[in-house]
């Protein structure tokens, strides 16, 4: 015989299973900004050359 299962139980297992896909499409969008580390040195200098850039052009744009 089958038996339901209460409402806050199966809204609890939809709501574990949305989070559990979450997490996974989170994980695979990181995935994709991180650098490549096949070329872990080539990325740290280009990833650090980037970064300065961006500093500097902030720096030089504030009014003091």
């Amino acid at each position: 015989m089958y038996t339901t299962q209460p409402q806050t139980e199966i809204f609890r297992e939809d709501i574990s299973e949305y989070v559990a896909q979450l997490q996974l499409h989170m994980a695979l969008q990181a995935r994709n900004l991180v650098p490549n580390l096949t070329h872990a040195p080539d990325s740290r200098q280009q990833l650090l050359q980037e970064t300065q850039a961006t500093i500097e052009k902030l720096v030089s744009r504030q009014n003091f």
